[in-house]
């Protein structure tokens, strides 16, 4: 996305605050309103509101590791890795606008789930999908969603990229 800089970073930073707020408003709400471990059914019981506090990481991964390595992994190395990808994209004006936007959704929902680590010890989970013996998932929040949205972005730009064509010359014998 090569435009206007103060345009391009108001497209940025409401992007980022859209991520973040939402991600924020939702896990308010769940906070407030839903019981741990009560879960509330929809959809003939594949859509699960379950609010689920999250010390570890994706799936609860690292939950079990001491403080230290827990504080390291799951809050500063992300912390330095936002702040990284934020250096990029407003450095790097020259992005495509989809992978701009991806970038930006992992960036928003990275501050959201740090940000519960930081604020309340862990991250609030709140959502779970399931269809049968199609497909479900783990306990999972905007932040969460956002981030999975960004990377699945970025993979399919990745595979559906036209690769260039090289002109070969004949070879004459």
């Amino acid at each position: 996305m090569k435009t206007n800089p103060l345009y391009r970073a108001i497209f940025i930073l409401a992007i980022l605050i859209l991520t973040i707020g939402l991600d924020q408003l939702s896990k308010s709400i769940v906070r407030k309103k839903v019981n741990e471990y009560q879960p509330i059914v929809y959809l003939h019981n594949h859509v699960v509101i379950e609010k689920v506090e999250n010390t570890g990481a994706f799936l609860s991964m690292g939950d079990s590791v001491s403080k230290p390595v827990r504080i390291i992994f799951l809050n500063i190395l992300p912390l330095l890795l936002i702040l990284f990808a934020l250096g990029y994209i407003f450095i790097k004006t020259i992005i495509n606008t989809t992978t701009l936007v991806a970038i930006i959704l992992m960036i928003g929902g990275g501050i959201g789930n740090i940000y519960d680590r930081i604020l309340h010890g862990s991250v609030t989970d709140f959502v779970y999908i399931d269809l049968g013996g199609i497909f479900h998932t783990g306990v999972f929040n905007v932040a969460d969603f956002c981030i999975t949205v960004g990377i699945s972005i970025i993979l399919l730009q990745s595979w559906f990229k036209k690769k260039p064509v090289v002109a070969v010359e004949p070879v004459n014998d």
